[in-house]
């Protein structure tokens, strides 16, 4: 694995807490492999991370858009999605750090949106443990909220799902539908993989810890492959 102190370096952080650095990078795989290890896995960093994160932004939408409630939100999911996540997690290479499986590493794990996004929230929560609030937020107004003039310019703000379901009636004639594909966790803290359908066919997947999220990753990552998918089903 690549040295974390080169990590640490290219995004501007360091930490006196090298075992919390080093958490960020476990994924749960890795675990089932080593159970020896002393540390555990990033999903307790990746809850933490995951809310800061929505509170930073929310602040900041709130405080510098007099908009409704609904189109804050889709501001809000414009910026806060896996997609956006997991390419700020390959900006810094964190592929290069993560402890997967022999499996998990071998299936492409480390190119995988799910697990790049979710380490770069295990990596936030780890940051405002380290350093508190006010840095986290610098850092992600610098690398997220500064891409939200682009989004408004480009409408890239409107519900996923919405912009979604419009082009899928307008070349299909029909409404696409979500699936759970799969539950995981404890009830207090489940994580949902959806899938989102067009007359049966699969085109997209997602995951949250809410349907809701679950299903606007999926309209996400359906749009993101648009070209596979645009011209073929029947």
């Amino acid at each position: 694995m690549a040295d974390l102190q080169e990590f640490e370096k290219n995004i501007g952080v360091s930490f006196k807490d090298r075992g919390l650095l080093e958490q960020v990078f476990i994924h749960r795989s890795f675990l089932n492999e080593h159970p020896d290890v002393a540390l555990e896995n990033n999903e307790r960093l990746e809850f933490l991370g995951d809310a800061v994160l929505e509170l930073i932004v929310t602040e900041y939408l709130y405080k510098h858009f007099k908009k409704s409630e609904g189109e804050l939100t889709n501001l809000r999911s414009a910026l806060v999605n896996g997609e956006k996540l997991s390419q700020l997690a390959k900006k810094f290479s964190f592929g290069d750090y993560l402890k997967l499986s022999k499996g998990e590493e071998k299936s492409g794990g480390k190119e995988k949106q799910v697990i790049l996004a979710s380490a770069f929230e295990a990596f936030l929560g780890a940051f405002y443990l380290e350093k508190g609030l006010e840095p986290v937020r610098k850092f992600i107004e610098k690398e997220l909220i500064s891409d939200l003039p682009t989004l408004i310019k480009n409408g890239a703000y409107i519900d996923p799902k919405t912009r979604f379901q419009e082009i899928v009636q307008e070349h299909f004639g029909v409404t696409p539908f979500y699936k759970v594909l799969k539950e995981e966790g404890p009830d207090h803290n489940k994580t949902f993989t959806v899938g989102v359908y067009i007359k049966h066919n699969l085109v997209g997947t997602g995951k949250g810890s809410s349907k809701q999220k679950a299903q606007t990753e999926a309209a996400i990552n359906a749009l993101a492959q648009k070209n596979n998918w645009l011209p073929k089903i029947n």
